[in-house]
Order: C-alpha cells, then structure tokens, then sequence
C-alpha cells in the first residue's frame, strides 16, 4: 500500500521546475528593430515565456570592429527546458530567423544569447571559443 506522502513524493519527483531566464537579443543587420521583435515573439516557440523586455539600445560592437553598431535587448522569461536543450533551441530559432554566425562577435540578423538560467552556471565550448 502506497502511503499519502509517498504519493507526494513521487509527485514531485515527477514535477518539472520552472526556471527564471535572462536573454540578451541583438541584431545589427536589416531592420534591426523588427527582428528582435520578430525573436521575442519567438520565444514562445522555445517554450519561454516572456515575462519582461527591456527598452531597445544600441552598443557598439565589440572585437570585430568592421560592422554596423548592434541593437539589443533583455529578456526576462520562465521555461521548463533544461539549460542546455534550451541553448540548442534558442540557436535553431537564430537559424530559422536566417541568421548565420560566419564570423565570432561579428554581423549577425539575430543574437540569442543566455545570460542567465535561474542559480545555474554554464561553461560550455561556444562560450570559450568566444572569450578573448
């Protein structure tokens, strides 16, 4: 016979937490305004829903010089899929949007970047090849 809080745990265990999530989203080609429109409207689609977006900025780029200035954003969001499938989610959805990263830090239709994953901490290869 299965006890009361047996059944709990077992509830529980089964239960999927949901994560607080910040985004950063850039674009310095095309119509940069409309494509990070386009991606936070997307996000929905990578099973993230967006709960907050900061105002549009413009930031210079950063090592690769020779390219438009980029527009970015923040987003803050909740999601149930785990870190890493969410980063494989999130770099499909810059393919789908037509954006292609041929050179590191350089001209991109979108950028989708992890900031944060609720208390988590990431280290993986992308992030290394990106530190100079």
């Amino acid at each position: 016979m299965i006890s009361v809080v047996d059944r709990k745990r077992e509830k529980l265990e089964h239960t999927t937490t949901s994560k607080t999530v910040f985004l950063s989203l850039g674009s310095n080609l095309g119509d940069r305004q409309e494509n990070l429109r386009t991606a936070i409207a997307s996000l929905e689609g990578a099973r993230i829903s967006v709960r907050q977006v900061s105002s549009f900025y413009e930031t210079e780029p950063v090592d690769y010089l020779d390219q438009p200035w980029f527009l970015n954003c923040v987003v803050e969001g909740e999601t149930d899929t785990p870190a890493i499938p969410l980063l494989q989610k999130l770099r499909q959805l810059e393919q789908e949007m037509g954006s292609h990263k041929l050179i590191a830090r350089g001209p991109r239709l979108q950028d989708i970047d992890i900031l944060l994953y609720g208390h988590e901490t990431m280290d993986t290869p992308e992030d290394r090849k990106s530190v100079v």
